[in-house]
């Protein structure tokens, strides 16, 4: 089975505001996701990639925009079911005011029970991505062969879900994994189980730097904006 490369968008304009994006069009990347866009070619050179699906999203187009046009026809697809979560009625607010929002504590201690105003529960967005990638393995193995490398550009909360299911790990411990911008985690799949081969990696050691947290380990909804 297919070897799922899968890279969170680089640093957004929402990302450095403090602002829950979610589904907000017109959320552009800033200079500093530009310029890890640009690396991405050069990052993963010696990956034989047969296919690039992507979010429907801004941010996420223009990650891979680099990528595909150093590789003339590799092909690129757009994949509705590894869009953003649809944060309902917290699209577009300030993190900052959302942590005192009673269900923030359900989002970072049970967020299979979490689901947004107006929006979507975390469960079904883990439930859609998840058969989005089986149904694109299945898709790749197809044309490619069961050795086939394939790239999904998404968002912080859908790669830590598919990481959690990867794992076998309930949805309420995915608060525990953490993706920056622009990061590549890869997940071998095989028959009998996927294996996680890399997890967050951005070859830059920065973000182990020690830095003050706001919530005392509370993980950042939609991902957070990275090392400083």
């Amino acid at each position: 089975m297919p070897t799922l490369i899968l890279v969170r968008h680089g640093r957004s304009t929402a990302n450095t505001s403090g602002v829950l994006a979610g589904r907000s069009p017109g959320v552009a990347l800033d200079e500093r996701g530009a310029a890890q866009a640009a690396a991405l070619p050069a990052r993963l050179a010696g990956l034989p990639l047969s296919e690039v699906v992507t979010s429907p999203l801004e941010r996420c187009q223009e990650t891979v925009a680099p990528l595909l046009d150093a590789r003339p026809g590799l092909r690129s697809h757009t994949e509705e079911r590894i869009g953003e979560c649809d944060y309902g009625d917290w699209t577009g607010r300030k993190l900052a005011e959302l942590k005192d929002e009673p269900l923030m504590a359900t989002v970072q201690a049970h967020p299979s029970s979490a689901a947004f105003p107006g929006g979507e529960s975390m469960r079904a967005m883990q439930t859609r991505a998840a058969e989005a990638v089986r149904e694109w393995n299945a898709r790749v193995e197809r044309e490619h062969g069961a050795d086939a490398v394939y790239l999904m550009c998404s968002h912080g909360d859908i790669i830590k879900s598919l990481v959690a299911d990867a794992l076998g790990l309930h949805l309420d411990l995915f608060q525990r994994i953490s993706v920056e911008p622009c990061s590549v985690t890869a997940i071998r799949y095989t028959p009998l189980r996927p294996f996680l081969v890399r997890l967050g990696d951005t070859g830059d050691f920065a973000s182990l730097v020690p830095r003050e947290e706001p919530g005392e380990g509370d993980a950042p909804v939609g991902g957070g904006a990275g090392a400083p």
